[in-house]
This record gives structure tokens, C-alpha cells and sequence, in this order.
């Protein structure tokens, strides 16, 4: 790429050279090969005043080597340079070239509004002078060319305006593309990161939960080992199940990494409630379920949203307050699912709302939030802690699109 600049570069004052050389070459040649061929228009030599008529055909030509750099400056020795060629009664030829070459130059690399002043304010002037040096040309069909002059030049600077507003709508076009490439990765990084934040909250529910009930029954094992064997052997099931299912869920939750979909399970959801509260009731909760009937069929994402926010409120009660009575509540309304668990523990509210205060209550309401939805929790009046949420039918937040 650096190359590839470094030739343009090099490129582009070696073509203005050969553009300078060429238009001279064209100004001087093609004047004398006029007046060679109507010696009879003639009304001042080119020799006359010092060879001022050379001068000025190479003079307007050679300056176009600077017409990048310098492109108001040329205009101005261009435009000069013709006024005076005609002032003077000059023979006519094409002594404009240089002329039309700088006007162009101006108008396309110019940022619009000035470049068209400032070319329009030269043609105007340039006008005047040439109607007022065709005064008294002879023969009268000759001013046409007078004519031809300030067409060409207000036709050079519409091309010149006309290549750049091009070259700006282009490079508009390739910002823009940018900008939607740019906008498209974003949009990418932040649907990767979503995605993760999802996997990270779905392995942090179903680890957690898993693993505070087997911390509750392998405890419960080690107690009874001796003393009652036939609850060791449950409590020792009530493992073997529960790691089970955790694994389960595992696979069905990290699957979305595999690019095949062999093992895949779907997602967790209130039909498996049931299965959840009695291993919460094998870990020692006094577990009151009600449920009103459904009304419609819940959209995948509250369902699997409502599961995980039981899940993660029995799997709280069971890690900071132990056995304990709890109520675990789930409505159907007519535009929303409402559910709540509520633990009735002996702890104080300050206690249980420490409880409730870590990263799982964040990630219910984060469910809740992209949903459209919204969670409550806190300590209760009577003791314990109470966790409600609402969750629209026709999901609104991030979740939904």
C-alpha cells in the first residue's frame, strides 16, 4: 500500500509535466500553423513587443506544471495571460488551452462553493475582455470563436465541478460502507457477547442449583451413614439424579457452541417445574406449588426465563436459609406471566435480603429486563424473603428481536 502511494505520488507530477509540454507544444504550433494558413487575419505578429505573443503561449502552457499545487495561481496566470494575448490583437488560435486546462483543475479539486465563485468570476472578467478586444475584429464572422472562448471555458469548469462532486458522492459511498461494515461487526460482537452473557447466566442457574442441592444431601449422607442407611441411599440418589440432570443441562446449554446439533437438549421450561421442586424437596424445603391454569403457550424465552428464576430462588433459599417452608407461586394473565417464590425463614430481613443480594438475583432481573419485564425482591415484614416477577407474553426487550 505504502508502494502503491508512493508511485501516485511520483505519477502525478510527471503527467503534469507531460500535460504542460503537450498544451505549450499545441499553443505555439497550432497558432503559427493558423497564421501560415490565413496570413490575412493577421493584425500583430507574435514577434512584435519583444516575441510577447511566444511568451504568453508558453507562459500559460509551462505554468500548468504547478496546477495542482497551485491551482488558483495558474487560473490567475492563465486567465492573465489570454486577456492580455487579446488586448493586444494577437492572431486567434488555440492559445486557450492552457485556459480551459486551468479552469478545469480549479473547479475538480476545489471544494465547490469557492472553486465556482472564484471560475466564475474569472470567466466573467475573461468575457469582458475578450467582447471588448472582438470591438473592431474583422472579418464579423470571426467573433464567433470570441463566443466559442467563453463556452469552452464555462463548459471546462462544469466538467471539472461535475468530477468532483462525483469523486465526493464516491468517496461518500465508501464512508458509508464502512461505516455499515463497521456497524455490521458491532452488531456481530455485541450479539457474541449476548450470547455468551446467556450461556454464563444459563451454566451459573443450573450449576449453582445443582450443586447446593447435592451440598445438601451429601451432607445429609454423611450424618446418616452409620445410623440410617436406607436415607443414605436416597440422599445418595437424590445425588446420582441431581448431577445427572446437571449435566443434561449442561449439554443443552453449551451445545450451542458444537456445530452439529447431535445431544441437544431443549431449553428448560415450566413443564419441568414439577421435577425441579421435588429435588428442592429432597434437599429439605416444605415446598406449597400453586399454579393457576395457562391461557395461551408461553414464548420460549419466558417460559425457559420463568423456570430459571424458580430454580435460581429455590437454589438461594436452599444455600443461605436452609429447610425452610416455601410458596412457589406461578399466574397466567391475559399479557403476562407473573411468578414468585417466597421463603417464610426464620432469618431476619436484613439477613435474607443478604441472601437474595448476590449475582443470581442480578441475573433474574437482567432475564426480567430483557424481556421487557421487571423483578422485585426483598426481605419481608414477617421474616424471610419474597422474590416476584412479571414477564410479558409478547416479549419487548432485547430478547425479542
Amino acid at each position: 500500500m505504502a508502494a502503491l502511494a508512493s508511485s501516485h505520488r511520483l505519477r502525478g507530477p510527471a503527467l503534469d509535466v507531460a500535460l504542460a509540454l503537450f498544451v505549450t507544444a499545441m499553443q505555439v504550433q497550432g497558432t503559427v500553423a493558423k497564421i501560415a494558413a490565413e496570413p490575412e487575419t493577421v493584425v500583430r505578429p507574435l514577434s512584435e513587443f519583444g516575441n510577447l505573443g511566444y511568451l504568453l503561449l508558453i507562459a500559460s502552457g509551462v505554468v500548468l506544471v504547478l496546477r495542482h499545487r497551485f491551482p488558483v495561481a495558474v487560473l490567475t496566470v492563465t486567465a492573465a495571460a489570454s486577456l492580455t494575448y487579446y488586448l493586444v490583437d494577437f492572431p486567434d488560435g488555440p492559445g486557450w488551452l492552457g485556459l480551459f486546462v486551468a479552469l478545469y483543475t480549479v473547479t475538480s479539486t476545489g471544494d465547490g462553493r469557492r472553486s465556482i465563485a472564484i471560475a466564475g468570476a474569472t470567466i466573467t472578467v475573461l468575457t469582458v475582455g475578450w467582447l471588448v478586444a472582438a470591438t473592431d475584429i474583422e472579418p464579423r464572422a470571426a467573433i464567433g470563436w470570441v463566443f466559442f472562448r467563453i463556452g469552452a471555458s464555462v463548459m471546462s469548469a462544469a466538467l471539472g465541478e461535475s468530477v468532483r462532486s462525483r469523486r465526493v458522492i464516491a468517496a461518500e459511498a465508501v464512508a458509508r460502507a464502512e461505516l455499515a461494515e463497521r456497524t455490521r461487526e458491532e452488531e456481530a460482537r455485541a450479539r457474541v457477547d449476548e450470547e455468551r452473557l446467556r450461556i454464563a447466566r444459563e451454566v451459573h442457574d443450573t450449576v449453582a442449583h445443582a450443586v447446593a442441592i447435592i451440598n445438601v444431601q451429601s451432607g445429609v449422607t454423611a450424618h446418616l451413614l452409620d445410623k440410617q442407611p436406607e436415607r443414605t441411599r436416597e440422599a445418595l440418589r437424590s445425588i446420582e439424579q441431581t448431577s445427572s440432570r446437571a449435566l443434561r443441562d449442561m449439554r443443552s446449554i453449551l451445545g450451542v457452541l458444537r456445530d452439529d446439533h447431535d445431544g441437544r437438549m431443549p431449553h428448560p421450561g415450566l413443564g419441568q417445574l414439577d421435577e425441579l421442586i421435588a429435588e428442592s424437596r429432597n434437599a429439605g424445603l416444605d415446598i406449597d406449588y400453586e399454579r393457576t391454569p395457562p391461557t395461551t403457550a408461553l414464548p420460549t424465552a419466558v417460559d425457559s426465563a420463568a423456570y430459571r428464576i424458580v430454580q435460581e430462588s429455590l437454589t438461594n433459599v436452599i444455600r443461605h436459609v436452609g429447610p425452610t417452608r416455601v410458596t412457589v407461586g406461578v399466574h397466567y394473565g391475559d399479557d403476562e406471566l407473573r411468578v414468585r417464590v417466597t421463603n417464610h425463614g426464620s432469618r431476619s430481613p436484613r439477613d435474607a435480603g443478604a441472601a437474595g443480594a448476590g449475582r443470581g438475583l442480578s441475573g433474574m432481573r437482567e432475564r426480567c429486563q430483557l424481556l421487557g419485564g421487571d423483578l422485585a425482591a426483598g426481605p419481608l415484614e414477617a421474616g424471610g424473603f419474597g422474590v416476584t416477577a412479571r414477564l410479558p407474553l409478547a416479549p419487548t426487550g432485547a430478547a425479542a428481536l
